[in-house]
């Protein structure tokens, strides 16, 4: 296969980082949008997810909400709240509807499954695969499960939260399940990055999901065994939400993008992708 090398846009202030498919590979009329998680930005899904889906045929293109990575509003990022980040996903939507006349299938990764959810309160998509996703119930539940479980750990990700360095260690025990390379934790210690309190607040309380029966696309729900932030109970009960089962890998952790069988993660989305969306 040939190497796919990584395209960059800007849509209106927001970044986007897009693989397409070689020459030799036809392409899916429907495209792919990766939506990231908390503290993180498009650069997540650009190490494995983009290439991979690009070689299996999918124009796939990943969005950094606004505040997060090379788009607008860092400085103004505890202002922002889940609405807006909606917004963000919106717009790259339109943009990619136009581009290829079909609407995208939605990926969305722990508070990116949380945006997709509530995305789909009043728009349409194809299909949508939620990623080890904050529940449609909320954080709260995960905040007092990683309290009861280790309450160190939650002290250190909210000394992330008030600015401080990440320490890979922190990285490590809270993303990773896994053997995992050290040159993988210092690029999440390098590029993870402060959240919106707001944000983090409107998917704990003040702004959940109800994605009604009628408005549901197809949805894919995957967890991991292992997840110390989103743990696969949490996981499961999104599944019975939807009345959808959910898939639980075993042995991974939170970061199912970078852990070293992510590749089963991949290949369980396009498959069901295929199964779902039809060209």
């Amino acid at each position: 296969m040939p190497e796919i090398s990584l395209q960059h846009h800007t849509l209106d202030g927001r970044e986007l980082l897009f693989a397409l498919p070689p020459e030799n590979v036809r392409a899916h009329p429907v495209p792919l949008l990766f939506i990231h998680g908390a503290f993180a930005a498009a650069w997540m899904w650009a190490d494995n997810f983009l290439p991979w889906f690009a070689q299996q045929g999918y124009c796939s293109y990943a969005l950094s909400l606004s505040g997060h990575g090379n788009s607008a509003g860092g400085d103004n990022l505890d202002a922002l709240a889940i609405a807006d980040y909606v917004e963000d996903a919106r717009l790259a939507v339109a943009w990619l509807q136009e581009r290829h006349s079909h609407l995208p299938a939605l990926i969305g990764h722990s508070m990116g499954g949380f945006v997709i959810q509530k995305y789909l309160e009043r728009h349409r998509a194809p299909a949508a695969a939620l990623l080890c996703a904050v529940p449609p119930q909320g954080l709260l539940l995960s905040q007092f499960n990683l309290l009861a479980r280790k309450p160190g750990l939650l002290m250190e990700l909210n000394d992330i939260l008030r600015g401080s360095d990440v320490r890979l260690k922190t990285v490590r025990e809270a993303l990773f399940a896994q053997p995992v390379q050290h040159t993988t934790l210092e690029r999440f210690g390098k590029c993870l990055q402060l959240e919106s309190q707001r944000a983090l607040w409107d998917m704990s309380i003040f702004d959940l999901p109800l994605l009604t029966a009628d408005l549901r696309p197809p949805l894919l729900v995957i967890g991991a065994e292992k997840d110390e932030l989103v743990p696969a109970f949490l996981v499961e009960g999104t599944a019975r939400t939807y009345s959808v089962k959910a898939h639980i890998f075993p042995g991974m952790g939170h970061a199912v993008t970078h852990e070293q069988d992510w590749p089963l993660v991949a290949e369980k989305v396009r498959d069901w992708l295929t199964e779902n969306v039809k060209k």
